[in-house]
This record gives structure tokens, C-alpha cells and sequence, in this order.
């Protein structure tokens, strides 16, 4: 990043969205931020889990339903959200999908 900057033209063309599975890559990553793009087929799942950093997550294809604890919500092409550190979550695909999670470092 000799420039000072990084740019990501279209993060749902950073992905190839898989036929069968989840696929993840990690775009970029310093001292202070982690970008990992996924790519998930229909119905594929991110079961509960929590991270230990803030996290946001946005649906850049397709469509899921995400659980953040007892809350169920449909996120389309677009939408984001916001996880304070330990917040459980899952995420299903509902179509094929593309996501792109920032984290951010201590």
C-alpha cells in the first residue's frame, strides 16, 4: 500500500460465488483492518458463532437471512450491518451470494 490508499472496484467480482459450498478470500489486510470477501451457494450457513473484534458485514449479491440472537432479518443486495464484538450471529444464504466482512484490529 505504498500509495496510501486501496481500492475495491466491485467486491462482488472479488469472489467467485461457488455451485456448492463457501468460498472466502482475504482481500486485504495491515495492522488495523482485515477485508475477507465469501462467496456462498444458495442455502449454504455460517452457524452461530461470534467474533472478537467489530465487525461489518455487507450482502454485495444475492440475498440472506441473518440472525444477530433472538433476531431473525432478510438482508438484500446492498445492506449492511454493524456486530459489537461477542454479538452472536448466523448467516444463511437465501440466493447465491457475495458478502464482504471488515474487521477492524486492536
Amino acid at each position: 500500500m505504498s500509495s496510501g490508499y486501496v481500492v475495491m472496484q466491485s467486491p462482488a467480482d472479488e469472489i467467485e460465488i461457488p455451485t456448492d459450498g463457501i468460498l472466502s478470500k482475504t482481500y486485504y489486510e495491515d495492522d488495523h483492518v482485515k477485508v475477507v470477501v465469501f462467496g456462498f451457494s444458495k442455502g449454504q450457513e455460517l452457524s452461530e458463532h461470534t467474533a472478537a473484534r467489530p465487525a461489518i458485514l455487507q450482502v454485495v449479491r444475492g440475498q440472506a437471512k441473518v440472525t444477530l440472537g433472538d433476531t431473525e432479518i432478510t438482508v438484500g443486495e446492498g445492506g449492511w450491518f454493524y456486530l459489537c464484538p461477542k454479538q452472536p450471529h448466523a448467516i444463511v444464504a437465501q440466493k447465491p451470494m457475495a458478502l464482504m466482512l471488515v474487521l477492524t484490529k486492536p
